[in-house]
C-alpha cells in the first residue's frame, strides 16, 4: 500500500500533466448550470429534452477501465452517476481523464440525460473540465475516519464522509430556523445585545477575560443572550424581544457543557412564569415535530414524549424525597455531609453550589417532560419570590434527566434586586468564580420601572438531546488544542 507521500508525489506529477497540456488545474470558475439536486428532480424532463447541460462535483467514487467509466459526483446537494465513454469523448480525451483525475477532484461534465442499462438515472458525458486538483486522498469509504480526535482536526473530511454527521448540521440550522420563526409568528421581535461586557450577568458561569485596547478597559465574553439587555429594552417599551447568538463560559466540557455554544433568550412583557411554561411547551413540541417528525425520543437510554402533558417537579420537595435534605433550612454542613454520604463530589463550599449539587444528584432520576419550579432563592438571584419568601418562580423543562432550558418571573423590585446582587458579591469574595457579577446600573433601570416579564432561554443542549448526541458533535468545528508536532 502506498504512502500518503508517495500518493501526494503521484497526484503532483498529474497536477504537472495539466499544466504541461495548457488546462489549469485551479480555474476561478467551470461550468454549472444548475445543482445535482436539481438535476435529480428534473431528470425524466432533461432526460426527454436530449439537449445538453453542465453539472460540477467532487469526485466520490471512480470504477471502470479501457472504453468506459463510472464517476460519482457530489456538490453538496446530492449524488448522481456520470459515464464516460470512448466512442463519445474520443481515445484521448477519455485516456487525458484517466491519466489525470483521482477520486476527491472537482470536475465539471458537459453532456445529456441517459438512464444506465442498469436502469440509473446518469449524465452521458461529451466533455469534462477541471474544477480542482487534489493532492491527498479522502479517507476510505467504509471506515472513514475512526479517529474522535482526527475527526474533528479535519471536520471538513468527516462531513463529506460522513452523511449523518452532515444531516445533523443541516437540523441544526433548521432547529433555530424553526425556533426564530415561532417566535417571531408569537410577535416577538428579534434584537442583538453586546457581545462585549464591563459585567457580566443573566448567568452564573465564570466568564472569559480579554482587553478592549481604545477604552483600555477589562471587558468580558457574555455569558447570557443578553438578559440584562433584552430587560432593559422591556423598560424601554419593547413588548417582546428575543436574540439566537453565541455565549462563552469558561468551564468545564462535557456531553452537556461547551464553552462556547448558541443560545436564545425571549422576554415577554405583562407575562409571568405561568405563561412561559404554556408557551415553552409548544415552543419545544413545534420544533420536535418540525425538524425531527416526531415527539417521542429516546435520549441517554431514557424515552419521553414530549406530546404527553408535562408534570410539575417542585425543587425543593424533590431533594427532600430523594435525600431527606430540605435545602431551604439544612446548614451548609449537613449539606457536606449528606453529599459525602451519597458519595457525590463537590467543588464549591457554599450554600448555593452545595444546593445545587444536590439537585444535580437528584434530576437524573426525571425523564420528563416536566417543569422543575420552586427553586430556592439563593439559587435564583434574578427570579421573583413566592409567597413563601424562600423559594422563587423559576421554571426549567427537564427531560432524559436534564434541565434544558430555564425561564422566570423575572424580578423587577430595585431593592430586592440590590440586596441579592450584595449576596452575589459576598459570594464572588469568598471565592466563588460562577457567581453572578453585581450590575448597578441594571438595579438603577428597575428604579425607573420594569413591567412585570417572564425570560426564558435554551440553547444547543436542547437540540443534542433530541438528536441523542453529546453537544461536541453537533458543532462545526469544535475547539481542539494545538497538535504538537
Amino acid at each position: 500500500m502506498a504512502s500518503l507521500d508517495e500518493i501526494r508525489d503521484a497526484r503532483l506529477a498529474k497536477l504537472e500533466l495539466l499544466k504541461a497540456k495548457g488546462v489549469n488545474p485551479y480555474p476561478a470558475k467551470i461550468p454549472r448550470d444548475f445543482s445535482l439536486a436539481e438535476l435529480k428532480n428534473t431528470f425524466a424532463e432533461k432526460e426527454a429534452s436530449v439537449e445538453s447541460f453542465s453539472v460540477a462535483g467532487r469526485v466520490m467514487a471512480l470504477r471502470g477501465q479501457g472504453a468506459i467509466l463510472f464517476v460519482v459526483l457530489f456538490d453538496g446537494t446530492k449524488k448522481f452517476q456520470v459515464i464516460l465513454k470512448k466512442d463519445e469523448l474520443g481515445e484521448e480525451t477519455l485516456s487525458f481523464f484517466t491519466d489525470t483525475v483521482d477520486i476527491g477532484d472537482f470536475i465539471s461534465v458537459t453532456g445529456h440525460a441517459l438512464t444506465s442499462q442498469r436502469g440509473e438515472a446518469s449524465v452521458l458525458a461529451k466533455s469534462w473540465t477541471m474544477g480542482a486538483k487534489t493532492l491527498l486522498p479522502l479517507p476510505e469509504k467504509w471506515h472513514g475516519l475512526t479517529d474522535i480526535d482526527e475527526r474533528y482536526r479535519k471536520r471538513y473530511l468527516d462531513f463529506l464522509m460522513n452523511d449523518e454527521a452532515r444531516d445533523l448540521i443541516y437540523k441544526k440550522s433548521k432547529f433555530w430556523d424553526v425556533t426564530r420563526e415561532f417566535l417571531k409568528k408569537e410577535g416577538f421581535l428579534e434584537v442583538e445585545t453586546p457581545t462585549l461586557e464591563t459585567t457580566t450577568g443573566g448567568a452564573e458561569a465564570e466568564p472569559f477575560k480579554t482587553h478592549h485596547n481604545d477604552y483600555d478597559l477589562p471587558v468580558f465574553l457574555r455569558i447570557s443572550v443578553g438578559e440584562l439587555w433584552q430587560k432593559r429594552l422591556m423598560a424601554g417599551g419593547f413588548a417582546k424581544t428575543f436574540e439566537i447568538g453565541r455565549v462563552y463560559r469558561n468551564e468545564g466540557s462535557s456531553p452537556e457543557h461547551l464553552q462556547e455554544f448558541t443560545n436564545m433568550e425571549f422576554y415577554w412583557s405583562f407575562a409571568d412564569y405561568r405563561d412561559g411554561m404554556k408557551l415553552v411547551t409548544n415552543l419545544y413540541r413545534t420544533i420536535a415535530k418540525e425538524v425531527f417528525g416526531k415527539t417521542e425520543f429516546t435520549t441517554r437510554g431514557h424515552t419521553f414524549d414530549l406530546a404527553n402533558e408535562w408534570t410539575e417537579v417542585d425543587y425543593v420537595e424533590e431533594i427532600k424525597k430523594q435525600t431527606g435534605v430540605d435545602v431551604t433550612e439544612a446548614s451548609e454542613d449537613e449539606m457536606k455531609s449528606k453529599l459525602q454520604e451519597l458519595k457525590v463530589k463537590y467543588d464549591g463550599t457554599n450554600k448555593e453550589r452545595l444546593t445545587d449539587t444536590l439537585w444535580k444528584y437528584c434530576r437524573k432520576n426525571i425523564i420528563g417532560p416536566a417543569f422543575l419550579i420552586n427553586h430556592p432563592a439563593l439559587v435564583g438571584p434574578l427570579a421573583k419570590l413566592n409567597a413563601d419568601g424562600k423559594t422563587v418562580q423559576i421554571f426549567q423543562p427537564i427531560i432524559a434527566g436534564s434541565e434544558v432550558g430555564k425561564g422566570y418571573s423575572e424580578l423587577n423590585d430595585p431593592i430586592d434586586q440590590a440586596e441579592r446582587f450584595v449576596a452575589q458579591q459576598k459570594l464572588i469574595e469568598g471565592g466563588d468564580k460562577e457567581a453572578m457579577m453585581p450590575d448597578m446600573d441594571f438595579v438603577e433601570m428597575l428604579e425607573y420601572g420594569m413591567p412585570p416579564t417572564c425570560g426564558f432561554g435554551f440553547g444547543d443542549r436542547f437540540f443534542a438531546f433530541l438528536a441523542d448526541k453529546p453537544l461536541r458533535e453537533l458543532q462545526t468545528f469544535p475547539l481542539m488544542r494545538p497538535r504538537i508536532e
